[in-house]
């Protein structure tokens, strides 16, 4: 092959050109594998605890629910990662969030103790995503690795990184702004009242930050000439 040749195919440091990324575009499993997934990161990571700590909220109260919760998450992440040599990012975050509120209760059984928890949870998620913002291997594209299967292109590619990094930042702010907002509902309010709207804020902002987060993907991916499809079908 000629240089001039050789120079065009592997572009600038060794790496595939940007037209080669956008043939080869980005994957995610098909309609029924990603439901599937998608399904059951949610339900170890949110599910079981939740239905444990509901059982036992029921047959012994809160605080047996509480402990119940986060002895079925932190046994999840175990047989996770005896089983496959690591956790997923969405379960190791449930997990310390769920310790950091059980903590919290526990600790006086005072009620606006078992209110903070809320506010205090959001806090550390917002933490948790600003800290990998920056880094090499943002939050957020952990998650669409684990949660969705996304497949990314082979080579490196700065416009999908600087993507998920700006998504990484907008989730911080997002439980940076819950975390506010259920601080001062919980200076405000009743606490039955502040645990009906902490329950709505907190599905709107996460729908919200859902939607905007998959249309900025999807104008990205445009604005690079990628293309998302379905992983081909096994035999």
């Amino acid at each position: 092959m000629a240089p001039g040749a050789r120079a065009t195919t592997l572009g600038k440091c060794g790496q595939a050109p940007a037209s080669a990324l956008a043939t080869e575009g980005l994957e995610v499993p098909r309609p029924l594998r990603l439901f599937l997934t998608a399904g059951w990161s949610l339900t170890e990571s949110v599910g079981l605890p939740a239905a444990a700590y509901i059982l036992a909220a029921w047959l012994d109260g809160r605080d047996a629910g509480l402990v119940a919760g986060l002895v079925a998450i932190w046994l999840t992440v175990v047989i996770r990662k005896v089983a496959t040599g690591s956790v997923p990012s969405l379960l190791t975050i449930s997990a310390a969030a769920l310790t950091v509120q059980t903590a919290v209760v526990l600790a006086t059984g005072e009620l606006w103790l078992f209110l903070l928890q809320f506010p205090l949870a959001n806090l550390c998620m917002g933490v948790l995503f600003a800290r990998t913002a920056s880094g090499p291997n943002p939050l957020v594209a952990r998650l669409a690795a684990e949660v969705v299967a996304l497949r990314q292109p082979g080579g490196h590619h700065p416009g999908l990184h600087r993507f998920f990094q700006g998504a990484t930042w907008l989730w911080a702010g997002i439980f940076l702004l819950l975390t506010a907002g259920l601080a001062a509902l919980m200076m405000t309010e009743p606490a039955r009242t502040f645990l009906m709207l902490c329950t709505v804020t907190t599905i709107a902002f996460t729908v919200a930050g859902t939607g905007a987060s998959a249309l900025w993907f999807l104008a990205v991916l445009r604005k690079l000439g990628l293309r998302l499809r379905f992983a081909p079908a096994r035999a």
